[in-house]
């Protein structure tokens, strides 16, 4: 009942293309994250879901059935915002309702549906509690709540945690993670953050300047970008990419900052990646490139080193946070291992596979 589908959609503002003919195809049922940087068209694209921007070209469907000229109310969704939106008047209980209110709804039915909804968010305790009584996340659970009452065909998120604490973020995003595997309804989330897209996501659409970049899963996007703007996109922190140049004659590729050591691979390659846990350290001249550790950040599980490899290029490496053996200032090996390593061309697309 919560299949959405996109065709060749397009939205215009004036002169300007925002959204560049996207389609895609979301399955019922599925949590999918719309991901990119500011100004990509995420939450624009959410939002002409939900009927709040008209659509320039193409088209909507959910469940098979054309949706384009139908307003918000006839859609069967529910947004939630990063604003909560609460009427600070009314309790929890009569904010979670209020839409069925309404909508004419019975009180015995209203009191029955926030009871649930409130027992799945638990917020039994609060119902009796004002906006200001509550925390950030307690608020936006009430704000899910709201939308769970309606009993919608399909939830979309448009950055739901951006005014919370880090702490909070967490706390949150699982309750999100609980509710989607509770109700087992079709979630389009918007989100800047990758971290969020990695850890909720059936499926992950990174959007690049109104187009698709890439659609998967987030271990297809991590393990294999489909370009090098997803590949730094995805993963924090982000992959290192350095030139490399072909080796006349042999099909290898080497690290144009180094010259200890080549990659093969058959075709034009001029960019290697390799992601900060896939290097190995090791004595000066035995891997693809040496250089001098800049910075040194201790996370206590992980510690991450800055290193400089010349010509202003800068490899961050993952290593074991119980290790103390690394000094700033210090010269080290860094190898890459081939079967981790990524390969684009000059248009910035993926190699080898």
């Amino acid at each position: 009942m919560g299949a959405i589908s996109l065709k060749a959609v397009e939205k215009w503002f004036g002169n300007a293309q925002v959204i560049k003919g996207v389609d895609l195809d979301i399955q019922d049922g599925e949590f999918v994250v719309f991901v990119g940087p500011s100004g990509c068209g995420k939450s624009t694209l959410l939002r002409m879901i939900g009927g709040l921007e008209d659509i320039s070209r193409g088209a909507i469907e959910i469940d098979g059935n054309d949706v384009t000229d139908h307003p918000p109310s006839k859609r069967g969704l529910t947004m939630v915002f990063q604003s909560y939106a609460l009427y600070p008047h009314l309790t929890v209980a009569e904010n979670m309702g209020f839409s069925l209110k309404v909508a004419g709804v019975k009180k015995d039915e209203i009191d029955r549906q926030v009871a649930q909804a409130a027992e799945v968010l638990k917020l039994t305790e609060y119902l009796d509690r004002r906006p200001k009584d509550l925390s950030g996340g307690q608020r936006q659970r009430v704000a899910i709540g709201r939308s769970i009452v309606r009993d919608p065909t399909a939830f979309l998120f448009d950055e739901p945690l951006s005014n919370l604490d880090a702490a909070l973020r967490v706390e949150t995003r699982y309750e999100i993670a609980k509710l989607h595997q509770d109700l087992k309804r079709t979630m389009i989330y918007v989100t800047h953050d990758q971290v969020e897209a990695m850890t909720l996501a059936d499926r992950i659409v990174v959007l690049e300047f109104g187009t698709i970049a890439q659609v998967g899963t987030p271990r297809q996007l991590y393990e294999k970008p489909a370009n090098l703007f997803v590949a730094q996109f995805i993963g924090s922190p982000k992959m290192n990419i350095l030139d490399c140049d072909a080796n006349a004659g042999d099909a290898q590729y080497q690290l144009s900052v180094g010259g200890n050591g080549a990659f093969g691979l058959n075709g034009v390659a001029s960019k290697v990646g390799v992601r900060p846990e896939h290097i190995r350290t090791c004595a000066v001249g035995a891997g693809q490139c040496d250089g001098k550790i800049e910075v040194i950040e201790y996370l206590g599980a992980d510690t991450f080193l800055i290193v400089d490899v010349g010509q202003d290029d800068k490899v961050v490496v993952r290593v074991d946070g119980d290790q103390e053996a690394f000094s700033e200032g210090e010269t080290v090996g860094l190898a890459f291992p081939e079967e981790r390593a990524h390969f684009f061309d000059k248009d910035g697309l993926r190699l080898g596979g």
